[in-house]
């Protein structure tokens, strides 16, 4: 044999059980809280029943639990928006059901369309708004779960008592 290799791979590596890592019941890495977000987004007889809209404040609901994460339901009237904000020591993903929604950053505005997601780091500061006149929807999973969101400034600058970075996770968009 003629090749850069002698190395040769006899047989089925799928019939090495010991070479296979067992499927995993919870999401660990940020790509596999995306998928679990598509996942979800798609199975929209688990979701679109939840849903409520209320003029007068942002709807939300837990939708699920796991170990270190929380799903989160979310539904924008016209109008609605977070107001600037982070998420503590929480990272995240953000997804968008129905509707669009426009995240606004010290970087510019971005239109988020139904299937549009992004990845957010720890101390991303960003406000969250439905700019349109149809209502709108999300999904939101934070890990370690939420346990505060921090406003900022109309500007999405940080508070004066701290510096937040306002910097993205590297491929901070995730395409639906």
């Amino acid at each position: 044999m003629n090749s850069d290799s002698d190395l040769q791979i006899a047989g089925d590596l799928l019939e090495v059980p010991h070479l296979l890592q067992p499927p995993r019941e919870h999401p660990l890495t940020v790509a596999e809280f995306a998928g679990l977000a598509r996942t979800l987004a798609a199975d929209r007889a688990q979701w679109a029943p939840l849903v409520r809209y209320d003029t007068t404040t942002r709807w939300y609901h837990r939708l699920r639990t796991g170990p270190g994460y929380e799903v989160w339901l979310l539904s924008w009237v016209p109008g609605q928006g977070s107001g600037p904000h982070d998420h503590g020591r929480s990272s995240g993903v953000l997804t968008v059901l129905e509707g669009e929604l426009t995240e606004r950053t010290r970087g510019g505005a971005r239109t988020l369309a139904p299937g549009a997601q992004r990845v957010f780091a720890p101390g991303y500061v960003h406000d969250v708004v439905n700019d349109t006149i149809e209502p709108a929807v999300s999904l939101h999973i934070y890990f370690p779960g939420l346990t505060e969101m921090p406003m900022h400034a109309a500007n999405c600058a940080p508070h004066a008592t701290g510096s937040v970075p306002e910097e993205s996770v590297p491929g901070d968009s995730v395409p639906a």
